[in-house]
């Protein structure tokens, strides 16, 4: 697509983002004002994917730099609206389907996409982690080596066509030899009947060429019906067109891929430009700059201490106080009011007691079961960008810059800004060490002494402050040796190439059901896509909405075996752009023996995912370092962990871009509280249903272009009732052989040759559905739900006992 078309993307955007921005409410209530909260939720999620491919095609990078802020400003305020959505439900799943009808939105329309730009961004520093990977598995031999063969000869290349050549030749002569051969002896005459030979030729040519001639014209005319009704059946859309690559995507994906190379051309161009303003501005408007800065400040000095005869105070804050100075109202400054203010705060400090500490503890406890939303620290984010939209790129003449290159007055200007604040800061140092000696001056004259100020209080701040700090176990090593030996070892993995877009099923379109009436609504299986993005994926993408979003730091994905959980974790890893560490206790067994060996590990771990941050550590089978009672056949320690892994969650900072992610297919089996002290958050893959398992199999089919239309997807989707993912696609990859596919032309593919092999597959029994009912409704989400319809009945209950004592 063109520069306009963005362009237009961009400005219906825009407005869809002011629209939302109006309807903005603060902290109202989440169960009553839960409508206004998930219409919010949506067309944030409409705007977020618009503003995501505006990112990744946009070429000029001054609209970029403004788009990927308000991308980010929008993700952050959807994880806000998606943890308000799960308290004000009590379910991990926000089922949106009423609004999805008021919107006239598809469930497709309104899944949240992933935005490329964050991993793009990051391109050269995940395929120089990869190459390490491989580097480092290469040499431990545990890759399979790809035999390089020497490039052939000119004279090689001649004989191999030339041998190939007349061997086909030869084998068209022989075919050719082979027909004459049999239309020879069809013609030859019968024994005994020579004599009437030309007499029954005569007689039987005629009857012979009639019916051949009627053979052919009634296939011919099968043949071109058979393709009208194909034809039209096609065109009215009854059956699936055919499946060939069209050449419009394939020009659609090369331009995408070609926008993207120019935008690093006009990126590169545009630092380079902001480099050279830069310079300049310092080389020849710097000392104007400081001058009439330092000018301003000693004006404005002398107006206050002739107006009010004092000196101001002047003590540094986050802003710069020059900047305070001109902002005032009146004469006397904010950083004095400021001053007084934190003076007084700090009193109040002092004077709390043990009472008022046991009513903050009782505030806290309020807080957890107030049912306020949360107050937004991106709404205001998005509104100064929606500002800054409006008055620079709202209503500017683009017709003098069709090619989209960037413009130097908004560097300058930018530069300008930036260089002031700089040098504001200068001025307000100049200016403390300029009024420090005036007072000094003016103590001398009046004859008193100055009197120094005692730095204990600020002594005993710093050491209630202080945060013991860990012991680094390995200070001399490099990260790249560190990540080395983690690689040999087989703690660091590499992923397969998996996007959350692999993991196929249909999304629910459900309508909500009260926090307190009832059971929660079923997800569907395309809905895990879109949970794992939003818990797992989007705060691991920037420090900001690490920081800012509510904090998460670890989950748990249970599921039946092969429904897809592994595949998820990947998903995330490369999504996010994630180093993934493997704690699975069958991966770790004989690896740093002993204590000290496990102290080594576990430091080694939490360093190194610090420093490679994002990082996601993974455990395989996650009941078991909780399990009561191990098996005497189990080998692999798994309790090794069970003490460790509360710390390395409980040491999971808000700058710390590192989660814990576990994976398990019995969870039951464990110790509940020990599981739940460890993992923040529970997700359970659901059973796919029969849209999604028709998701599947479709996806699965349409692979091969040889297979039929006439194929009856419906049949196999019902018949892989109770069956997880992992099967349905094993039995596809074990009946679809290369020697079948070679068939397919000749030996349509049918639904018995699946159904035969996937009969043979284990499928999700009665008993291990009831086990996994039982666990879930035993998490802590699912217990406050449950504790909420217990209330409301007892409620109703005293209620119709008063109504029926006020009748009797």
């Amino acid at each position: 697509m063109s520069h306009k078309t963005y362009d237009s993307e961009w400005k219906q955007v825009q407005q869809l983002l002011a629209e939302t921005l109006q309807s903005e409410a603060v902290q109202v209530d989440r169960r009553e004002q839960r409508q206004l909260l998930s219409t919010l939720y949506v067309r944030y999620i409409l705007v977020s994917n618009v503003l995501s491919e505006c990112v990744d095609q946009m070429v000029q990078p001054q609209k970029r730099r403004l788009i990927r802020k308000l991308l980010e400003a929008t993700l952050g305020r959807i994880l806000e609206l998606k943890y308000d959505l799960v308290e004000a439900d009590l379910s991990e799943w926000t089922h949106c389907g009423d609004v999805l009808e008021q919107l006239k939105l598809t469930p497709e329309q309104s899944e949240l996409k992933v935005p490329s730009c964050f991993r793009n961004e990051r391109r050269k520093e995940l395929q120089y982690q990869k190459n390490l990977i491989e580097s480092v598995l290469g040499k431990l031999g545990f890759l399979d080596k790809l035999e390089t063969k020497p490039p052939m000869t000119e004279q090689q290349a001649i004989l191999i066509i030339q041998v190939h050549e007349r061997a086909r030749q030869g084998r068209l002569r022989a075919q050719f030899m082979r027909e004459i051969r049999n239309m020879k002896e069809k013609t030859k005459p019968v024994v005994g009947e020579e004599d009437d030979e030309n007499e029954q030729r005569g007689g039987i040519s005629l009857p012979a060429a009639l019916r051949i001639q009627k053979i052919w014209r009634g296939y011919v005319a099968r043949r071109a019906t058979r393709r009208r009704k194909l034809q039209e059946m096609l065109l009215i859309g009854m059956i699936p067109p055919p499946k060939t690559q069209s050449a419009e995507i394939l020009k659609d994906l090369e331009i995408k891929e070609y926008r993207r190379r120019l935008q690093e051309e006009r990126q590169l161009k545009y630092e380079n430009d902001v480099k050279k303003s830069r310079e300049h501005m310092e080389k020849y408007q710097r000392g104007v700059v400081l001058e009439q800065l330092s000018d301003q400040v000693r004006g404005w000095l002398h107006e206050y201490k002739t107006q009010t005869g004092k000196i101001p105070e002047y003590t540094g804050s986050e802003r710069a106080a020059s900047r305070l100075l001109f902002s005032r109202q009146g004469t006397d400054s904010e950083l004095s009011k400021s001053t007084q203010i934190s003076s007084k705060d700090s009193k109040t400090k002092k004077d709390k007691g043990p009472k008022q500490k046991e009513a903050k503890q009782e505030g806290e406890e309020g807080e957890e079961v107030s049912t306020k939303a949360m107050v937004s620290a991106f709404v205001p984010e998005l509104n100064a960008r929606k500002e800054e939209y409006d008055e620079i790129w709202k209503n500017k003449d683009e017709s003098e810059n069709p090619k989209q290159f960037h413009y130097m007055n908004i560097i300058e200007h930018e530069q300008m800004t930036n260089m002031e604040n700089e040098l504001r800061k200068v001025v307000d140092e100049m200016m403390k060490g300029e009024l420090l000696l005036l007072q000094e001056a003016m103590d001398k004259d009046r004859g008193h002494k100055g009197k120094k100020k005692s730095s204990k209080k600020t002594r005993k701040g710093g050491k209630k402050g202080k945060k013991k700090k860990e012991k680094d176990l390995t200070p001399d090593r490099t990260t790249e040796s560190l990540f080395e030996e983690l690689v040999a070892n087989g703690i660091i993995k590499k992923c397969p190439d998996v996007y959350l877009d692999d993991f196929k099923g249909e999304r629910s379109y459900s309508y909500p059901v009260v926090y307190n009436k009832g059971s929660e609504r079923p997800i569907a299986l395309g809905d895990m896509r879109q949970i794992v993005a939003e818990y797992c994926v989007l705060p691991l993408l920037s420090p900001q909405l690490h920081q800012t979003t509510p904090h998460i730091k670890s989950l748990m994905i249970a599921g039946p075996k092969g429904s897809g959980k592994d595949m998820l974790i990947h998903a995330v890893c490369n999504e996010a752009g994630a180093v993934l560490f493997d704690l699975t206790p069958s991966n770790i067994v004989g690896k740093y023996p002993g204590k000290s060996g496990l102290t080594m590990l576990i430091h080694l771990v939490v360093k190194v995912s610090r420093l490679l941050q994002p990082s996601v550590i993974y455990m395989d089978c996650a009941e078991r370092p909780f399990v009561k009672k191990i098996p005497k056949t189990d080998k692999t320690d798994p309790k090794r962990l069970k003490k460790d892994l509360p710390k390395i969650v409980k040491n999971f900072s808000p700058e710390d871009r590192v989660m814990l992610i576990g994976v398990s297919s019995c969870p039951w089996e464990s110790d509940q509280k020990l599981l739940q002290q460890v993992y923040q958050k529970f997700i359970l893959v659901p059973k796919p249903d029969y849209s999604s398992r028709y998701c599947v199999w479709s996806y699965l089919l349409s692979k091969y272009s040889a297979i039929s239309w006439q194929f009856d997807t419906s049949v196999v989707s019902k018949i892989s009732d109770g069956f997880t993912i992992g099967s349905i696609v094993s039995t596809f990859e074990e009946v679809m052989t290369i020697k079948r596919m070679l068939q397919l032309r000749v030996h349509p593919l049918s639904p018995l040759e699946l159904v035969n092999v996937l009969c043979k597959k284990t499928p999700i029994y009665k008993e291990e559905e009831e086990a996994i009912e039982t666990w879930w409704s035993k998490t802590p989400l699912c217990r406050r739900r449950a504790r909420a319809v217990e209330i409301l009945l007892e409620e109703e209950a005293e209620l119709q006992a008063k109504q029926a004592s006020t009748k009797n």
